[in-house]
């Protein structure tokens, strides 16, 4: 009922799980993945033990085949099983119990697993492994063009309903504060990979964080922009805020230490100051784009092309 790719970045150290279903929600069940450990997909009647004791076997020192050998040996219904695993160093195995609904199989590689189940054919498998193994794209959307290729090759005989994507690296979650970089899921959708893709893009405006070198430096003009575009949108400094943003706490006990941001702060340039600077922080709060917080003296180029969208959109 699944085909999914477990795979591993050799650049980056990345882990992740990439799966489709005709099945509600397939993202609550098959992927599991820790940064640093490995990857790990079950499914075909799945046991979703697999993936937290799989987990543990692999952070306590085993390979992946030793933990696939013993995830199956210690399992009642091994043979109705599925499962692929790639560890940290990117050894991978995968196990199709001669139970499973036809046509049903796997393929490993350095660095993945492919595998599926009530699939249209071997080509489906094949399109995984082969676009996987082709790379050419960075990895959580190669990861996605598994899928589609899947897909195109016929898919999950039953059709579509769900896919997910998580991609684990260590500090990559929110705020730094997990390693869930990507956690996706289209529980219920007519064509979930080709949604799962826009998801993917939305993901990396809202949740990445800019290195750098990509920050653009504040100048008189541009400070001149952005107070134009802030004072449009309501957000000038002659006004509390916007309506939207009401800080819970009166101003005596507001807190007093920044939020993380990127870069080294830089002076101020003339037009833009620190309650100018505070404006344009707020705005960015109601928009989720805090993720993209740059250093005083410097804007995120894409905070900016957001901040020009709207403005432009309130004339």
């Amino acid at each position: 009922m699944t085909y999914s790719v477990v795979a591993r970045d050799r650049t980056t150290g990345d882990l992740g799980v990439a799966v489709q279903s005709r099945f509600l929600a397939v993202g609550s069940v098959v992927p599991w993945a820790r940064a640093g450990v490995g990857a790990i997909a079950t499914q075909s009647y799945a046991n979703v033990g697999f993936g937290p004791d799989g987990l543990a076997l692999l952070a306590g020192g085993a390979t992946a085949t030793g933990v696939l050998a013993a995830l199956v040996e210690a399992d009642r219904l091994p043979e109705q099983r599925q499962v692929g695993i790639v560890d940290a160093h990117g050894a991978s195995a995968t196990h199709t119990g001669r139970s499973c609904f036809a046509w049903a199989g796997g393929r490993t590689g350095s660095d993945y697993a492919a595998q599926g189940n009530i699939l249209a054919g071997p080509a489906v498998v094949d399109g995984l492994a082969d676009t996987f193994e082709a790379g050419g794209l960075p990895f959580p959307e190669l990861l996605v063009a598994c899928l589609a290729a899947a897909d195109a090759a016929g898919g999950d005989r039953r059709g579509r309903q769900s896919a997910a994507l998580l991609v684990v690296r260590e500090g990559g979650g929110y705020g730094g504060g997990n390693d869930r970089w990507i956690d996706l899921r289209v529980d219920d959708h007519a064509d979930p990979v080709a949604e799962l893709a826009r998801l993917l893009d939305l993901m990396h405006l809202y949740m990445d964080r800019p290195t750098p070198s990509e920050l653009i430096a504040l100048d008189p003009g541009l400070a001149g922009e952005l107070r134009d575009h802030l004072g449009r949108l309501g957000w000038d400094t002659a006004t509390r805020g916007h309506p939207i943003f009401a800080p819970m706490w009166p101003d005596e006990a507001e807190p007093d230490q920044e939020r993380p941001s990127v870069g080294d702060p830089q002076p101020l340039p003339d037009g833009w100051d620190p309650s100018w600077q505070d404006r344009l922080l707020a705005w960015m709060a109601v928009e989720n784009l805090e993720e993209r917080t740059a250093a005083s003296g410097w804007i995120d180029p894409r905070v900016l092309a957001c901040l020009r969208e709207a403005a432009s959109r309130n004339r």
